[in-house]
């Protein structure tokens, strides 16, 4: 065979194969000594699709987004992120992470937090449009102050703007809903289709059915395992 036909074969195969999935978990289990707190869990998710990952407290979901933001490990099984392993550099630098209680500097002003998280992943606040992120979600009074004086809601709104002022290819947001007033969640449900529109992929624990509306897809867990895995809107807790 010719170098020339070598060349289009190669190349053939690349234009070929499909880009990594954004989320893989594969036979996910996490134990606690004696207690399984999830799994078996398997499920996928692709580039462009929002997923509610939805269940009771209890049923596992902030365990398993932990395991998939790389801050706990797993017991047995796997979970890649956009194609590498979940916790490693090339992971944590694809997806950017929400937590169920904000995790923010005390002596950091809001601006500060995004100055600095953008900067740390090679961007700029102005690269994210961050001053219309903060006006959307209604901080623009409060971006020179310290979170730390900030309520539950200015928390997680703050988290928010951080989260999205850095470049990612996934999002993982575990119960945003909770605290939050209409106007931090209909923004919050906005840039989520936006996410997902400019084929960024979402998955957000939430236990509130109303919220099902935006999302493509719902995987519910019960008692650490998917008992629905399907059309969001076929859902009926």
């Amino acid at each position: 065979m010719s170098n020339d036909n070598r060349s289009k074969k190669k190349q053939g195969k690349r234009k070929g194969r499909k880009a990594p999935l954004a989320f893989e978990f594969n036979e996910v289990e996490k134990h606690y000594g004696d207690v399984i707190a999830v799994g078996p869990v398997s499920f996928t998710v692709e580039a462009g699709q929002a997923v509610a990952l939805v269940g009771h407290n209890g049923s596992g979901k902030s365990t398993l987004l932990s395991l998939a933001a790389g801050v706990a490990d797993v017991s047995e099984g796997f979970v890649n992120i956009a194609g590498a392993e979940a916790g490693s550099s090339a992971a944590r630098a694809a997806l950017s992470y929400i937590p169920d209680h904000p995790v923010l500097y005390d002596d950091l002003s809001l601006w500060e937090h995004i100055e600095y998280l953008s900067h740390l992943h090679g961007s700029t606040p102005e690269a994210h449009d961050a001053e219309g992120l903060i006006d959307r979600l209604g901080l623009t009074s409060r971006v020179d102050d310290l979170p730390s004086t900030f309520s539950r809601g200015l928390r997680q709104k703050s988290a928010i703007v951080v989260a999205l002022c850095r470049p990612f290819a996934v999002l993982v947001i575990d119960e945003p809903f909770s605290g939050l007033d209409r106007t931090g969640r209909e923004a919050l449900l906005e840039l989520i289709t936006e996410v997902r529109d400019e084929r960024g992929s979402v998955l957000v624990a939430t236990h509130d059915p109303q919220m099902l509306d935006v999302f493509d897809r719902a995987v519910m867990l019960e008692q650490g395992e998917v008992v629905f895995d399907g059309d969001a809107t076929d859902l009926k807790i």
